[in-house]
């Protein structure tokens, strides 16, 4: 059948009421999320797809299916490097607290850990504080293509990059719009911090997470997607930073297969902070400062990675160390907090940022 048939098929069956609605197999959830990103289904029918799929709640294939075509649908590159580190922070940003995770990948290049950050300007539901703003705050490039990521990777004196989701995949950056009317989550933002077009030779997927079911769900995921292990962190606002107060759990995978379970003590790795994260500055407003946020933010980072202590410092010891230990690049947590701070006092990655 062509794809308003395939599509018309798969509304009259996931629509149907909480007891009636039936779910998809994966071929046919990936056929029909091909046929949206190609521009071959009308708004109302997409918009239809998604909220359907939200309400009678997707169920593990079906959220394969959807990975699986944009996947299909994304350019691609293989990077030439042996571990690459996937940092999937959630797309719709970050509205209560500063995102250390974007000054992330230069600690971790210089770590000899090269690392991908990707990411969009705004969508539902936060439409928060993202890495697009802050890189662009940096006066760096957030617009060239994945070749030219691939290209920044692999040169030895830089060893990360931002992608955003337009370079990589068109077709599902031209959903923004619909999301921003369908207003509440869809399987998209379950899904699109999983699609990393850019791969190492072993490839690393750090999320973040909040609801305790969640990581069996995302590492099958990171399984699909042909990443080769997650590191799975109950991270503040589900992003991949960890509060800096309290213990949070982290879980790390191979392939789909649990290696280890970590409640993370701060304390014990010298971290005494008494708030979970940086706040806002109370006098600017995320939905109309955002380009202050991000030079705020770029300020605070700039100074972390000059070797000034405080919580945006102890935010990159904390993660930089669980994805250190994750990678096997530090034999503990302990020693890895060592190897940050070290390259943090040292100011080589402000130099590489």
């Amino acid at each position: 059948m062509n794809s308003q048939e395939l599509m018309k098929s798969i509304i009259q069956r996931i629509a149907t009421g909480p007891e009636l609605s039936k779910d998809l197999d994966f071929e046919e959830t990936k056929a029909g999320m091909q046929a949206i990103l190609r521009g071959e289904i009308d708004d109302v029918q997409s918009a239809i797809f998604f909220i359907a799929l939200r309400m009678k709640r997707e169920t593990e294939e079906e959220n394969k299916g959807v990975l699986a075509a944009i996947l299909a649908e994304s350019d691609k590159q293989q990077v030439d490097v042996d571990d690459l580190v996937d940092l999937g922070d959630p797309y719709s940003g970050y509205n209560r607290s500063i995102p250390i995770s974007s000054f992330l990948p230069a600690v971790l290049a210089e770590l000899g850990l090269p690392c991908v950050i990707h990411g969009l300007d705004s969508v539902s539901p936060k439409f928060g504080l993202t890495h697009r703003h802050i890189v662009n705050a940096m006066g760096l490039s957030v617009d060239h293509s994945t070749a030219d990521a691939k290209s920044r990777i692999e040169d030895p004196s830089i060893g990360w990059s931002y992608v955003d989701q337009a370079s990589y995949c068109q077709g599902l950056h031209n959903l923004v719009p619909l999301r921003d009317r369908i207003i509440k989550r869809t399987v998209i933002n379950t899904v699109e911090t999983l699609i990393t077009p850019l791969r190492g030779r072993k490839t690393h997927s750090i999320l973040g997470y909040v609801h305790k079911p969640y990581p069996p769900k995302y590492a099958a995921l990171v399984d699909e997607s042909g990443m080769d292990t997650a590191l799975l962190i109950r991270g503040v606002e589900g992003g991949v930073i960890p509060s800096l107060r309290q213990k949070g759990l982290m879980v790390s995978y191979e392939g789909i297969e649990e290696k280890d379970r970590v409640d993370i003590e701060p304390a014990s790795l010298g971290i005494e902070q008494d708030m979970r994260a940086i706040s806002f500055p109370a006098e600017l407003d995320v939905h109309n400062d955002i380009e202050a946020l991000a030079d705020y933010t770029v300020k605070l980072g700039k100074a972390a990675l000059s070797g000034e202590q405080g919580m945006f410092y102890d935010g990159l010891v904390l993660s930089a160390s669980l994805v250190l230990w994750h990678t096997k690049k530090a034999d503990s947590l302990v020693e890895a907090a060592e190897m940050t701070r070290t390259v943090l006092d040292s100011g080589k990655a402000l130099n590489r940022l």
